[in-house]
């Protein structure tokens, strides 16, 4: 191992797995690149390419120790355990301690857009592992997400079906980013040379509200689609009659109380300052997935 050595945690999730695609693809050598996830059979092809893989479960902090070994920029993805039943800061907590028991330079984080302010029902945890990481003494990057544009893949087709999408958002914008750039921009911040500590929020081109997102599904899909605006206790009665588990509840409920407030409404170029390219629009997001709609 050197001190180029780079490890991204989550590696057989989307995010994990395409950043280390971009590092590959930058021209960081495979040797050079630590791979870890809890079932290292997901990573077979990573390993053939030369890419190491180690087992490492946030779960079980005593398997972190060795599974970080030697590495100097460390990648800390944040979990998707967002059931109340499992305690995702100190799943993070313990990555933070084991990167620098491991020696560890420099620790990435993919956070959320204004952690320290936002009313998304899990902000706590990034906020907590942000605070984490900066007691640990280490030099820091962390990458501030906006939602997925992604993320639109899990309602609109449902929405399109029934020609009708319920939201608390009122005329609030949110800027949404491609996932691909959000592991373009973990990718960069790994590649990166410099041993400063610096905050980015990634967002993409320019905001939008929910009746332009309807608008762009009916182009994409000449389905019809209208808004059906209310408030947020409407909204929350209406989840739960749907029978979704409260957390998921509060996490869509909150999410548009973000929009609505305007804490979602973010434009800045950070993502081109960190990357040296500009983020995919929105509307070509659309473009790429008409089959979804």
């Amino acid at each position: 191992m050197n001190h180029n050595t780079v490890l991204v945690t989550g590696a057989s999730g989307k995010l994990g797995r395409k950043t280390i695609e971009f590092l590959l693809e930058a021209g960081k050598p495979a040797a050079e690149i630590i791979a870890t996830t809890r079932d290292v059979s997901r990573l077979s092809d990573l390993a053939e390419k030369g890419v190491i893989v180690r087992q490492a479960d946030f779960n079980q902090p005593d398997s972190l120790a060795e599974a970080f070994a030697g590495a100097d920029r460390v990648a800390i993805i944040s979990t998707d355990a967002l059931d109340p039943s499992t305690d995702r800061l100190a799943q993070h907590s313990a990555a933070v301690n084991a990167a620098k028991a491991a020696g560890a330079g420099h620790i990435v984080y993919t956070s959320l857009v204004g952690a320290d302010g936002s009313l998304i029902s899990f902000a706590g945890d990034h906020l907590g592992t942000e605070e984490a990481i900066k007691a640990s003494g280490l030099s820091y990057t962390i990458l501030r997400n906006a939602w997925y544009q992604e993320n639109l893949l899990q309602s609109l087709p449902d929405a399109l079906s029934h020609g009708v999408m319920m939201s608390a958002a009122g005329d609030g914008k949110l800027n949404y980013i491609a996932h691909d750039d959000c592991a373009r921009a973990l990718a960069a911040a790994l590649m990166a040379d410099d041993a400063g500590s610096k905050t980015y929020t990634l967002v993409g081109v320019h905001g939008h509200t929910i009746e332009d997102v309807a608008a762009l599904a009916r182009k994409a899909s000449g389905k019809p689609l209208a808004v059906q605006h209310v408030d947020s206790e409407t909204l929350r009665t209406t989840l739960e009659g749907f029978g979704l588990p409260p957390f998921l509840v509060d996490m869509l409920v909150s999410s548009d109380d973000n929009v609505r407030t305007g804490r979602f409404d973010v434009v800045n170029d950070d993502f081109e300052t960190l990357t040296g390219r500009r983020p995919k629009p929105l509307e070509t997001f659309f473009k790429e997935n008409l089959n979804a709609f």
